[in-house]
């Protein structure tokens, strides 16, 4: 019989992944500046990217964020994110108050995106006749491009949302002409955009909109302290907004009581349809796996499996997948013990 793996839940808020959005001069990188000023907070990094905003607002009373360089390329601004990551596991685990990274903006992150695209684009063979034949000529990206682009922002959204630490995010938000079914514009309609990747307002855990108008609006927020019920609750105004009273007041967070958002990424593999109804035999040696902790008792995995393949217990397709279960299994725990 397999066990089931179940564990409580913490019911610790998570460290928040949050996106200010608004027109132009409305104050998102403003307020993002202020929050380095809390004692609550511990080492700002800032990634400019497109606004040119970081030099001048460091001049705020109090700001204390550093600036991340980068030559403007993925690779560059990846590295740059992923290394801000490694500093904020640090601080956590030493109960340090949190890091916070700042990107302004997404907008221009999806932008760089979708330069990468076209320009992937105009590489193809096809596109480079038809750029021959007329240099205006209108250049449509394959949807495998689309795909891979999505795949980047997915890659660096999910270092976002479970980072260990304060996240917040910009972009710029307006009124457009909204569009029917067929992608044309309806006259005399507007709706409200958010310009960046379509899942950004999705991906966030706080959703904030500032106004040159009215006063900021907590659009959304998933948290149990300040949660907003999408279809039951407005949009609530927070006059006195700063972003540390939205994270350390309304949303609950703190050092020891906070924790990164925990996610476990699917993994797609690419195994035969059969298996999507293992045997439980199969099961149990996968569950065995998944619990071995040394290599050795991988390696009694690795024998078990071969037996009951032996045995007509299981199938070839089903060994093949606990096999490279096993496999990853054993390059983690070699990393493990290497360290």
């Amino acid at each position: 019989m397999t066990a089931i793996r179940t564990r409580p839940p913490t019911g610790r808020p998570s460290w928040p992944l949050i996106l200010i959005e608004g027109p132009e001069k409305s104050g998102k990188s403003w307020a993002a500046a202020q929050l380095s000023a809390s004692e609550k907070v511990g080492q700002t990094y800032w990634l400019d990217l497109g606004e040119g905003a970081a030099d001048e607002y460091g001049a705020i009373p109090g700001a204390r964020y550093l600036v991340l360089e980068h030559d403007g390329t993925w690779a560059s601004i990846m590295t740059q994110i992923s290394a801000v990551r490694a500093e904020a596991i640090r601080a956590s685990q030493a109960g340090e108050p949190p890091v916070v990274l700042v990107i302004d903006s997404m907008t221009a992150e999806w932008e760089l995106l979708k330069d990468w695209v076209a320009n992937r684009a105009k590489g193809s063979a096809a596109n480079k006749k038809r750029l021959q034949e007329d240099p205006h000529a209108e250049i449509k990206a394959p949807f495998n491009l689309w795909n891979d682009a999505t795949a980047r922002h997915r890659r660096l959204m999910t270092l976002l949302m479970t980072f260990p630490g304060i996240v917040v995010t910009t972009a710029r938000g307006k009124d457009v002409a909204a569009m029917d079914a067929n992608g044309r514009p309806v006259e005399g309609s507007k709706e409200y955009k958010v310009e960046g990747h379509k899942t950004l307002s999705f991906d966030a855990s706080v959703w904030i909109q500032l106004s040159r108008e009215r006063p900021p609006m907590v659009i959304g927020a998933r948290s149990v302290h300040a949660g907003i019920r999408p279809g039951v609750d407005k949009p609530q105004p927070m006059p006195d907004f700063t972003l540390e009273k939205l994270v350390f007041e309304a949303l609950g967070c703190g050092v020891g009581q906070s924790e990164a958002r925990q996610m476990t990424p699917a993994q797609a593999g690419s195994e035969s349809p059969d298996l999507d109804d293992l045997s439980e035999i199969a099961i149990e040696l996968l569950t065995l796996a998944e619990e071995a902790s040394t290599i050795e008792d991988l390696t009694k995995c690795w024998k078990a499996t071969g037996a009951s393949l032996k045995a007509g217990q299981i199938s070839q397709a089903e060994a093949d997948h606990i096999a490279r279960r096993i496999k990853a299994l054993n390059a983690e725990l070699s990393a493990g013990e290497a360290a």
